[in-house]
């Protein structure tokens, strides 16, 4: 009778621990390198996640968007974040998802911020983008989504990238090859204020040229996953006026087959959450139900679009 007893307990103890938490799901979110935004926001909507939605988060790194994508389909994550672009390749299987070919097992939670394209020059003659014809300019790695924002815009204000002295370079790279003379200008895209950006026009007379007028509108109507956005003065060091440009989102996407109340209760978790998470990372200011649901290509994952139904916004 006491074995019994006792068997009776330890069943009991089991199942209220696993009433508690010990059943919740488990997800790996994909993020960026260390460095990284991605990485660092990541972890700080996991922890929310987990503590709001009962759905235990881990943070990886990894190499970006691209490998993100390509992590959900094989099964290794189920949760992610992109550039709305790479994102729209990958459903398309076009740029830089054209040889792999189209990926369409994961559905979209929400934008979270601005990843802004930002042409930075030293050359007071480079006013607009069309003075780039023959300057010589740095346009990302090719094949990479910096590369594609590049072609986009230069294609926006009628060029090419015969029309310019193109270069490859990276973020740093490319900076540094401004303060050595080396380069006229460069495309980098990224969250404002960009910390490669801001040490430039800390020490040089560095600033930011203009994609407004009809060369924004050519690029959103070409590319919907576009919007435009507003880099408010005083961003960088010496940025006296608002500089208008064009950005994508980083985007947070699911594995489709993900439960729609799980998805329903992560995405609660997140804008429900704002001001606590925009006081943890400064890139949480931008979580707003109008920036998660505008400029999406790909499907919402329906828990997703439950939520945002619930406010007032369809994305069905």
């Amino acid at each position: 009778m006491k074995k019994l007893v006792c068997l009776i307990l330890v069943l009991a103890m089991a199942l209220t621990l696993a009433a508690c938490g010990g059943g919740s799901a488990k997800m790996t979110m994909g993020t960026g390198g260390t460095t990284g935004t991605y990485y660092g926001y990541g972890g700080v909507l996991g922890q929310y996640i987990k503590n709001n939605a009962g759905i235990d988060v881990t943070v990886v790194s990894t190499d970006g968007s691209k490998a993100n994508i390509q992590g959900i389909a094989a099964g290794d994550y189920q949760l992610g974040t992109v550039q709305s672009d790479v994102m729209a390749y990958a459903w398309e299987g076009t740029r830089s998802f054209e040889a792999d070919g189209k990926v369409d097992s994961f559905r979209v939670v929400a934008g979270l911020y601005a990843e802004a394209v930002q042409l930075i020059t030293m050359d007071p003659s480079i006013k607009s983008v069309a003075d780039l014809a023959g300057k010589s300019v740095s346009i990302g790695a090719p094949g990479s989504g910096v590369y594609f924002n590049a072609v986009d815009v230069l294609a926006a204000a009628g060029l090419t990238e015969d029309d310019i002295k193109a270069q490859y370079q990276s973020f740093g790279d490319s900076t540094d090859a401004l303060k050595d003379g080396k380069i006229d200008a460069a495309f980098i895209v990224a969250g404002a204020p960009t910390p490669a950006i801001t040490e430039l026009c800390t020490t040089n007379d560095a600033f930011l040229v203009p994609i407004d007028g009809a060369v924004a509108d050519a690029i959103m109507a070409s590319c919907p996953f576009y919007t435009v956005y507003t880099i408010p003065a005083g961003t960088y060091p010496g940025q006296d006026a608002d500089v208008q440009t064009v950005t994508v989102k980083a985007t947070l996407i699911v594995d489709a087959k993900a439960s729609d109340d799980d998805v329903y209760n992560l995405t609660k978790a997140i804008f429900d959450n704002a001001s606590a998470i925009a006081a943890e990372n400064g890139k949480g200011a931008e979580l707003s139900i109008e920036n998660a649901t505008s400029g999406m290509t790909a499907p919402f994952h329906p828990g997703a679009a439950k939520y945002f139904a619930e406010k007032g916004v369809n994305v069905g």
